[in-house]
């Protein structure tokens, strides 16, 4: 870091911020075209069309990587280590020592990312067909991953020591892909409460966990030196009272109290509120990225988040000429509000075709790196991670596939396995899903998707009936998810005299091989006799060409 950015950092004190938080949360926005946005619903919704690069990309990977990744112990680490009886906690009081003396803030100092080779894991996400790559930004752990002017706690100061945000944006422009960031901080101040707490039972307790008592004059001759860890732990907030003696009883209160999600901004500590804007219009002016993804349901932070919106929406038509290139993505949108951003349903689906373009995020196994989930062998293969992208792309949606690396850097054989497996479908039959939009209907079959967020878990594996279609330079597609038992791919939908279809097929390809296929069409549906080189491939793509189809 730049030591003039570091001394602005550290020159914003508590005592600033809150002054600063005494005036009008929105600063001048960029240059933009008239009219400009305003930060509020009604402009939001009444200016934005999602970009053409958004709808023809259909396919994104996101590195979700954070000293979180250092353990291998999976999601919410920073949050869970500080819940006795967790097993999270357990693993950190046996590898690293007790959350009172060693917290959470130790990991950030251990996460070196000394194996890390972006260009080499890009190389092999444009192979998989990503048109779009997202880097996170920082998580509810409240640590930053680029050069931050407004939190020394940030990755060129701490741990890697490197812009891991910059780097992977010049690496990802150079391979032509679209660039985004991801920001979760906006839930730091409750989530992270849990450092703020102590053991209910055993040696320790009633002793309060590091956050509670650690300050900067603490840090005088340490790693951390002239840093405040309650900018990193966000401030008591919301701390669990004494008295607890049962682990339980305290989790419980914990997920009754700061595990709530939605809530607005914390009254009580306006300066977190303000130093998140900060932090995050830095990012989007520093690094100018083409997707914003918040870790909300709706606009985070009530007004700091809307300010923000329209910044950003703004600043993008100012670098592009007056065009509007961005997408914002939030979650749990209703009525005219998917109109405003792309609307992310994360580990979901859409049950049918959606009006607006939409996102939908899933990570092949937990978000942050787990040694289980290898040693278990429990990724996605490449061809659910296909299903799930060709029933998206079907409905008019996009998928953002999260791959965690581990804390130095890289991918394991498992995930590699996976990613490959996607890479040569894609390459053969990427056609079928970039640049397309839905057809009349977003396919058939006998698999039901239940919409909404969270769905993953109950969702029934697709079969070689269930087929999907997309539409592109007046070709139909039809995808189906699996290989026919007798070789013959049936299409109800395109039967003779179908509502769905009513001109005709005159020549049907498989996607990616020259030649035309036999095929017959009766009014019970399409029948076409796929080539047995393609058995065992996790979806077969036809492409339809004739009058009236598309």
């Amino acid at each position: 870091m730049q030591a003039s950015k570091t001394t602005a950092g550290a020159a914003l004190t508590r005592r600033t911020l809150l002054q600063a938080t005494a005036g009008a949360l929105a600063l001048p926005h960029a240059r933009a075209a008239s009219p400009a946005f305003t930060p509020d619903w009604d402009s939001l919704i009444g200016g934005y069309r999602a970009p053409d690069w958004f709808r023809d990309a259909k396919f994104g990977i996101w590195a979700h990587w954070t000293a979180q990744c250092v353990p291998e112990m999976g999601d919410w680490y920073a949050r869970n280590m500080y819940i006795q009886g967790h097993a999270q906690y357990e693993h950190h009081l046996k590898t690293y020592g007790h959350p009172s003396q060693v917290g959470f803030m130790e990991m950030n100092h251990r996460w070196k990312a000394e194996h890390w080779d972006p260009d080499a894991l890009l190389d092999l996400y444009v192979k998989c067909g990503a048109k779009y790559f997202v880097a996170l930004a920082n998580h509810h752990d409240n640590f930053d991953n680029f050069d931050s002017r407004y939190h020394g706690w940030n990755s060129t100061r701490i741990g890697p020591k490197r812009d891991i945000v910059g780097i992977w944006a010049k690496a990802a422009r150079q391979r032509g892909l679209r660039f985004g960031v991801s920001n979760h901080a906006g839930n730091a101040w409750h989530w992270f409460q849990t450092a703020y707490g102590y053991d209910a039972q055993g040696p320790l307790a009633g002793k309060r966990y590091d956050a509670f008592k650690l300050t900067q004059a603490d840090g005088n001759g340490q790693w951390w030196e002239g840093l405040d860890p309650q900018d990193l732990y966000t401030g008591r907030n919301m701390v669990i009272p004494d008295g607890f003696t049962d682990p339980k009883a305290a989790a419980d209160w914990h997920a009754a109290n700061d595990g709530v999600w939605h809530v607005p901004p914390p009254e009580n500590n306006p300066a977190f509120t303000r130093r998140w804007f900060l932090r995050c219009r830095d990012l989007i002016d520093t690094y100018r990225p083409d997707l914003l993804y918040f870790d909300n349901d709706g606009i985070p932070l009530g007004q700091a988040g809307m300010d923000i919106a329209a910044h950003f929406y703004n600043a993008s038509r100012a670098w592009h000429g007056g065009q509007l290139e961005a997408v914002l993505n939030a979650k749990g949108l209703h009525g005219d509000r998917r109109l405003a951003v792309v609307e992310d349903v994360e580990r979901g689906s859409r049950d049918d075709i959606q009006p607006q373009p939409w996102q939908t995020d899933t990570c092949i196994g937990d978000w942050h790196y787990s040694r289980s989930v290898f040693d278990k062998h429990q990724y996605k293969s490449a061809a659910t991670v296909l299903h799930i992208l060709c029933d998206v792309v079907s409905k008019n949606g996009n998928l953002l596939l999260s791959v965690p690396l581990k804390g130095e850097g890289t991918i394991d054989s498992d995930e590699r396995q996976t990613l490959e497996g996607i890479a040569t479908w894609m390459a053969r039959n990427g056609e079928a899903i970039h640049g397309t939009r839905p057809w009349r209907r977003f396919g058939e079959g006998p698999t039901q998707v239940k919409g909404g967020s969270m769905g993953e878990q109950s969702a029934q594996p697709f079969t070689a009936q269930d087929i999907r279609f997309t539409t592109k330079g007046g070709a139909l597609y039809a995808i189906a998810l699996g290989w026919p038992q007798d070789g013959v791919m049936r299409v109800n939908s395109l039967a003779l005299d179908s509502a769905f279809a009513p001109g005709s097929i005159d020549r049907v390809e498989v996607v990616g091989a020259a030649g035309s296929l036999p095929f017959q069409r009766t009014r019970k549906g399409l029948e076409v006799r796929v080539p047995e080189g393609l058995a065992g491939s996790p979806a077969i793509a036809l492409k339809l060409l004739g009058r009236g189809l598309a």
